[in-house]
């Protein structure tokens, strides 16, 4: 019987802190403060439209609209979310968020996760999975975390096996958004897997060498969705 990491007792819910890194800065969000400018560089250009095709919100009428979800989102109570900004010019990039959590069970997920275009191909996306990875596995003691997406949205599909998740299986009609039906393909990595992980991660954030995820011969040699 494999009792690795069942102590549940070191856990708890991610706090709602600033993440630092070199390429981003993750900052708990607030909604009223931030909806504006999140708006802005989601909506209002044709390239914006793509951001929300597989997300079951949005696009949003008016930066109110996208207001009154982000506090809603923002106080559901297994969900702590993040708005990602640019450490160089502390301009808003986008959104990301730790969801389904249950500390109980050392198990969380990242999602609600979308980046204006203009940082779609940059470390951004990287950088943000890898701090609240990083800060699950290591200051949080979770045993498993997962990202799930629309089985169709293969730019989803490709960063989660990308950033190290593995292909679990998918969820048949599993939710009906925006009026359609949606099948989930479930990712997910585990705590013994993340050192390795984490190592290909920096080396390709950090020293400019890519290397390839775990065993495969993925290699994170552009940014994903």
């Amino acid at each position: 019987m494999q009792t690795h990491g069942l102590n549940a007792g070191l856990r708890a819910m991610p706090p709602a802190i600033r993440h630092d890194g070199k390429f981003i800065t993750l900052v708990p969000q607030e909604a009223a403060r931030e909806a504006e400018e999140l708006f802005h560089i989601s909506h209002g250009f044709p390239e914006a439209e793509a951001l929300w095709r597989y997300l079951p919100v949005g696009p949003f009428p008016d930066a109110g609209a996208l207001e009154d979800f982000l506090r809603s989102w923002g106080n559901t109570p297994d969900v702590v979310a993040f708005t990602v900004r640019s450490a160089a010019h502390d301009a808003a990039v986008g959104s990301i968020s730790l969801m389904s959590l249950r500390p109980v069970h050392g198990v969380g997920e990242l999602g609600n996760i979308w980046f204006t275009p203009a940082a779609q191909r940059t470390r951004a996306n990287t950088e943000a999975n890898y701090l609240l990875l990083r800060h699950c596995f290591e200051d949080l003691g979770y045993r498993r975390m997962e990202w799930k997406c629309h089985a169709l949205n293969e730019p989803s599909r490709r960063a989660a096996l990308r950033l190290g998740f593995s292909y679990e299986g998918t969820f048949r009609q599993h939710m009906i958004v925006k009026g359609e039906n949606r099948d989930t393909a479930w990712f997910a990595m585990l705590d013994h897997e993340w050192p390795e992980v984490k190592a290909a991660l920096e080396s390709w954030l950090y020293a400019g060498n890519p290397g390839p995820l775990r065993s495969q011969a993925r290699r994170l040699d552009k940014e994903g969705a």
